[in-house]
């Protein structure tokens, strides 16, 4: 004789509801980091300031959460590890040492600090990476060409980042030397050190296991931050040079990826 137990239709529709709530987190906090980023050209002084903190944050858990969600517990732990503790480990290494991103320090603006590091600048570092890792790997499937895809990626966000960081007086570089054409204060230095964090970050974070999962919601954040990116630097801050520079290299990963997602809409 057997002992089955009856679990009934209630179980079942609870079952469905928590992960109805679990896939729709990450959507609510994407959503609530675009708007963020929206309030940024729009505020100004310590508002600001409080916008781009709170924008990081929400962005992170954005990402990490859409992550737990549909590639489980042990990629979510491998990618903060590589991204968070990645992110603080050269940053406190760049500030003391000047490599790899040139001489720089940073302002008090962004709070407390870790190894010299203000705590948000990880969280930064984490929260773009999963959006262009998932992009690289939707167009590459190689394990050669996947973290090049993703570095360009991840480092051409640099581009619009430090002038528009530097230009709020959050860091600054000491002696910037060479630099782009037309964007002065942030030396040509910093972004091949951006480029080559970038691809060891990369490297690492495609040793993660692949599994499908519908990537609407990291594919929306990239390609907000691509567009608006250029939106802000060339009509709200002023900055038509920092739009150009970024909207060509980012375009690189970016146009292919719209592409390839407009594609299979069917």
């Amino acid at each position: 004789m057997s002992l089955r137990v009856y679990s009934g239709p209630r179980t079942d529709r609870r079952r469905h509801q928590g992960g109805t709530v679990r896939r729709f987190v990450p959507w609510f906090l994407a959503l609530l980091a675009i708007a963020l980023q929206i309030a940024f050209p729009l505020t100004h002084g310590t508002h600001r300031r409080d916008v781009v903190v709170a924008g990081v944050v929400v962005f992170f858990l954005a990402s990490v959460c859409h992550a737990l969600v549909w590639r489980g517990f042990w990629f979510t732990t491998g990618f903060i590890i590589v991204t968070v503790g990645g992110g603080l480990l050269v940053e406190a290494v760049g500030v003391r040492s000047g490599t790899p991103f040139g001489d720089y320090t940073y302002s008090r603006a962004l709070g407390r600090t870790i190894a010299s590091v203000p705590w948000v600048i990880p969280l930064a570092w984490s929260m773009f990476a999963y959006p262009c890792l998932v992009a690289a790997r939707r167009l590459s499937r190689s394990p050669l060409v996947t973290p090049f895809v993703g570095a360009i990626a991840l480092a051409s966000w640099d581009l619009f980042l430090d002038p528009m960081m530097t230009g709020e007086d959050y860091w600054h570089f000491l002696n910037p030397g060479r630099t782009l054409p037309h964007v002065a204060g942030v030396p040509a230095v910093d972004y091949l050190g951006w480029f080559l964090t970038a691809l060891i970050m990369m490297i690492l974070l495609d040793r993660l296991p692949r599994r499908a999962a519908p990537d609407a919601q990291p594919a929306t954040l990239f390609l907000w931050v691509y567009v608006s990116s250029i939106v802000a630097n060339a009509f709200f801050l002023h900055r038509p040079w920092v739009a150009f520079y970024g909207g060509v290299a980012m375009g690189v990963v970016a146009i292919p990826y719209a592409w390839v997602l407009w594609s299979a809409r069917d």
